[in-house]
């Protein structure tokens, strides 16, 4: 039998490695990546799974490693319109499979204007916020992007002094203060447990 294929954020390799260890799960599963970019240009994310999803036989089961990740509801329409076997992680953003659904919606709640950074956007800030955004070129725009925000929240797995440097370094750059908020692995790991139980793993 076809082993299900997990296809999800190029951002999210480290963790999901991470929690299918384990569970001793990556044997059971194929493990593949679309880039962590889509993260910024969601309107291309249901078109890269597609057109990676057409190299696979049909009655393949796939558990996407995105949440909604700001397609507006469009991964939900492609995923109930497809043949194929498909399911999602909980929630509108990574950051809701990470922090727990419930403790996303209170962080977000309380405080509207709260730019998330995880462990992996808070290495990658320079490439995937800052250049991503054109602020490597024009920094003058950043009160345009980030005016609104009052806050940084990073939503860290690991709790490492190198992330925790990266998103200070952040959120000195956006001229916000930052909060810290340890999340672990494990309700990632409950998402993805959860997505794969239907599938027979």
């Amino acid at each position: 039998m076809t082993r299900p294929l997990v296809l999800a954020c190029g951002a999210l390799a480290r963790e999901l490695r991470a929690v299918l260890e384990v569970d001793d799960l990556s044997d059971s599963v194929e493990v593949d990546y679309l880039p962590a970019p889509l993260h910024n240009r969601p309107e291309g994310i249901v078109p890269a799974i597609e057109e990676r999803l057409s190299e696979e036989p049909i009655e393949r089961t796939v558990l996407l490693g995105y949440a909604d990740c700001g397609t507006g509801g469009l991964l939900d329409a492609w995923i109930d319109s497809t043949p194929r076997e498909v399911r999602r992680l909980p929630g509108a953003h990574c950051y809701a499979f990470l922090s727990g659904v419930d403790d996303f919606d209170r962080l977000h709640s309380e405080e509207l204007g709260t730019f998330f950074l995880t462990d992996f956007l808070a290495r990658h800030f320079d490439a995937l916020v800052w250049s991503g955004l054109g602020l490597d070129r024009h920094p003058e725009l950043r009160d345009m992007y980030f005016g609104a925000y009052t806050r940084v929240v990073l939503l860290t797995q690991g709790d490492e002094a190198d992330v925790r440097e990266a998103a200070a370094a952040a959120a000195d750059r956006l001229a916000l203060p930052l909060e810290i908020v340890v999340t672990g692995r494990d309700h990632l790991r409950e998402a993805v447990a959860v997505g794969l139980s239907g599938a027979g793993v």
